[in-house]
């Protein structure tokens, strides 16, 4: 018996577009990013998957790209969990900022290791490390045993919050991680077996 993990990053939102720290606040989708999630619905669908369980963070981009994928799926009347155990990455004081403008605060490097190491946290926020400790007991807890059960479960999040699923689910390291993209939009499909190990990985729309 084989589960079915599917990832969604969000549609691009208003933030990434004006190339900003976003982490914990609140924008919304930008038109590409609307038509991102669309397009990772259509995918869906078109690939036959019906999940059992949907689950999201707790904020608002993440959430609307999964309403927008089960449009398209053409799936409705159902139960949404929203948990901020699958937030973003919380950049804390860089939230808000244009990345240029951190770069001539800060310097260039000192932006470089809060955005790329594994375990610095930029001032008053939270290092992918950090991220992780909160994303992965809520995984092993709540969706992984429906995965072991053969359910399928899709999960709408955001792209750091999915690097530390990612980096379990595919057996990374600190430093390989830190290199692994995750598009918005994009699906990532994973085949989990009944002990909870990966079988197969498929990516739809990634470039």
């Amino acid at each position: 018996m084989t589960g079915t993990l599917i990832l969604v990053r969000h549609g691009q939102s208003e933030w990434n577009l004006k190339n900003l720290f976003t982490g914990w606040r609140n924008p919304g989708l930008t038109e590409q990013g609307i038509a991102e999630a669309r397009a990772a619905g259509k995918a869906l669908k078109a690939k036959g998957y019906k999940p059992d369980a949907y689950y999201t963070s707790a904020l608002v981009r993440a959430q609307r790209t999964l309403d927008l994928i089960l449009e398209e799926m053409g799936i409705e009347n159902l139960t949404i969990v929203r948990n901020q155990a699958l937030n973003e990455r919380d950049y804390g004081d860089l939230a808000g900022l244009n990345k240029d403008d951190a770069r001539e605060k800060w310097g260039e490097e000192q932006v470089h290791i809060w955005r790329r190491s594994y375990d610095v946290p930029p001032p008053g926020g939270e290092s992918l490390k950090d991220t992780a400790a909160r994303v992965l007991p809520y995984y092993e807890a709540e969706i992984l045993p429906r995965l072991k059960a053969g359910e399928t479960v899709l999960i709408a999040a955001h792209g750091n919050s999915l690097r530390a699923l990612v980096m379990v689910i595919e057996g990374l390291d600190e430093e390989a991680i830190l290199k692994r993209e995750i598009a918005t939009g994009a699906p990532i499909v994973y085949t989990i077996d009944a002990d909870g190990k990966r079988v197969s990985t498929e990516e739809l729309l990634s470039a």
